[in-house]
């Protein structure tokens, strides 16, 4: 066996065709493209080593791949050498595993772009200060993979984007930069492959990994989807094609804004209830008992995340180019980015009814990451909430187990670092404003010697006589 000729695992896939046409005709450089990725020959590059990237790689090394990881952070790198998982969530064992392996390896250096088969892009698609694309990561990946683009390789964008994103940004710009390095001629469908497959990462989430979600697979002509398909079902339980790469990107968009509308509805609901005396938190869980037509969505104190307060965002400026106005959705993006006011708000007239101000007091806000028993902070509603009770004059300060310090992120830096739940922390508190709901939270000690509670996520309903206030916000 050669360096990267250990026995690989196997995994079964599931393809479900329905009416997607697939390749009937292939070229020569299809034909050994798709050779490759049958025989377990073809080395997978991907790009990104982040939420995304790092189990994708993960999932496909498992299947018997060879993975070769690019990311522009050294120190991404350097963890992944000596075996260290710098994405608590996904346990310590995946990177000792990939740093063990000898098919697996990571780099910096953006020049071996020509010795994957398959290239997977796993780049951050943010939006700008106006909630406008910033595709400025996917573009740049682009060009580099164009410099140094050869003939019978796949790309796959996976990067969340609004439909037409792949045809008319990503391929354009990687044909671009392969002229101007003189990269040769290429043809799609013929000579180079390309496909969009739009990630379905849930940080945390236990009952579904990135092996067993299923692969939604759009290439820009049939023989793509097809060697496409071909090279997720190895890491990938089951691979769903679809007709054409904006409908994987439009499928994706969907998703998110599907969950964004209900996520504000159930928000605007909840401030709607809480002027009638009403708890939304009982009313969801009554209307949950019908066992049909009925979804459950749950209120909070903003949304959080890479995906869900971004993505819609994408598709509203895409609508505008076309004459369309998205009013629902904008309207949900309006409603999801009040509620940290809102919860600052409650602070406020809970500290008023105690006959305390905002303005010094000692307020300590429990979560930092934007959703339960991950480290993750992209786009966390905490932050804009410490920021806001800090405008106000008040003491704040956090508890977080999985985040020790605030990290340093676009909008917003503090000098700050976790503090314990004890009874002399929480004794000293004005205040304690519930943000995430960690499982291994103590809610006890909460109850126990905390004076007031803002609970934006229901989390101590199950506590009973506590000895604080408690206010659902």
């Amino acid at each position: 066996m050669n360096k990267f000729g250990d026995a690989p695992g196997t995994r079964a896939a599931v393809i479900r065709l329905r009416d997607v046409p697939m390749s009937t005709t292939m070229t020569n450089h299809a034909i050994e493209l798709g050779d490759k990725i049958k025989n377990k020959t073809a080395v997978i590059g991907i790009v990104g080593l982040g939420y995304v990237g790092l189990p994708l790689a993960d999932a496909l090394h498992a299947g018997g791949l060879r993975v070769l990881g690019f990311d522009v952070d050294p120190a991404k790198i350097t963890n992944l050498e000596q075996g260290v998982n710098y994405l608590k969530h996904l346990g310590a064992d995946m990177t000792e595993r990939l740093s063990a392996s000898d098919r697996f390896e990571a780099t910096t250096d953006f020049q071996r772009l020509d010795e994957p088969d398959v290239i997977l892009v796993c780049v951050p698609t943010p939006v700008g200060t106006h909630l406008e694309p910033d595709l400025t990561y996917v573009i740049k990946t682009a060009e580099a993979i164009g410099a140094r683009l050869r003939p019978a390789q796949l790309v796959v964008l996976e990067s969340t984007t609004y439909p037409g994103t792949t045809t008319g940004d990503f391929i354009p710009a990687m044909l671009q930069a392969a002229k101007q390095h003189n990269r040769g001629e290429f043809k799609l469908g013929e000579n180079l492959f390309v496909a969009f497959s739009p990630e379905r990462e849930d940080p945390g989430r236990k009952s579904h990994t990135t092996t067993t979600i299923p692969k939604l697979v759009g290439g820009t002509d049939p023989v793509s989807t097809q060697l496409a398909c071909d090279a997720y079902k190895h890491g990938v339980t089951e691979v769903v094609p679809v007709r054409s790469a904006e409908v994987a990107e439009a499928a994706k968009i969907l998703e998110n804004v599907f969950r964004a509308v209900n996520i504000a509805l159930v928000n605007e609901l909840k401030t709607v209830f809480d002027t009638m005396g009403i708890d939304v938190w009982e009313v969801i869980e009554a209307a949950s008992t019908k066992p049909f037509g009925f979804m459950p969505f749950y209120p909070g104190p903003g949304l959080g995340g890479h995906c869900i307060p971004i993505d819609p965002f994408y598709l509203t400026w895409k609508a505008r180019e076309h004459g369309c106005v998205t009013r629902f959705i904008e309207l949900a993006g309006e409603i999801n980015r009040q509620m940290p006011e809102y919860v600052v708000e409650k602070t406020a007239e809970a500290l008023n009814d105690d006959e305390k101000s905002v303005k010094g007091s000692n307020i300590i806000v429990v979560g930092l990451a934007y959703k339960p028993n991950v480290d993750d902070t992209r786009e966390t509603p905490a932050a804009e909430i410490i920021e806001l009770l800090a405008q106000r004059g008040a003491k704040v300060s956090y508890h977080d187990p999985h985040v020790p310090s605030f990290p340093n992120m676009r909008n917003y830096k503090f000098d700050m670092h976790s503090v314990p739940l004890d009874a002399g922390t929480l004794g000293g508190a004005d205040c304690v404003v519930i943000v995430t709901d960690h499982a291994v939270t103590d809610w006890q000690a909460i109850a126990d010697h905390a004076k007031l509670v803002i609970d934006t996520r229901n989390a101590m309903a199950h506590i009973e006589n506590p000895n604080a206030r408690i206010v659902k916000a």
